[in-house]
């Protein structure tokens, strides 16, 4: 078990609930084993995701492998006064440049960058406008 060194977003901790997860990503994540972690918007939008389908199989299924997530460790970063601070200026810059940008992304780009993870995710285009984010798509 490593340093946290990596935020997933949840196109990557969904992935492993998939019927065949995409061997790139199950690589990457069984190589940096315990140097990753999410963040308190990515974990609400997994729970948010699961309950809102009906009562079902996939449902249960998904239900247990958060609970096997949470059971096996996997650490759920919060959105504190450091990130809001900073996600308030960032955003500030942006608005004056034009830009806008999905609230949650803000909030994940924020706790990344303000404890200087690299944020993985599938969607780097989401999130290339914040300054000092470093990306990556284990996808690829």
């Amino acid at each position: 078990m490593g340093k946290i060194s990596y935020l997933l977003d949840s196109n990557i901790l969904s992935e492993l609930a998939r019927a065949k997860p995409d061997e790139k990503v199950l690589q990457q994540l069984v190589g940096h084993d315990g140097e990753y972690a999410t963040a308190a918007i990515v974990w609400h939008e997994l729970v948010y995701g699961c309950e809102l389908l009906a009562a079902s199989k996939r449902k249960k299924q998904l239900q247990s492998y958060l609970a096997m997530l949470l059971a096996n460790g996997l650490t759920i970063l919060p959105f504190d006064q450091l990130a809001a601070s900073w996600y308030g200026k960032e955003r500030a810059r942006l608005q004056r440049q034009g830009k806008t940008c999905a609230y949650a992304d803000g909030e994940i780009a924020a706790i990344a960058v303000t404890r200087q993870l690299t944020l993985v995710t599938r969607n780097t285009q989401d999130f290339e406008h914040f300054q000092n984010l470093a990306l990556q798509n284990w996808f690829e």
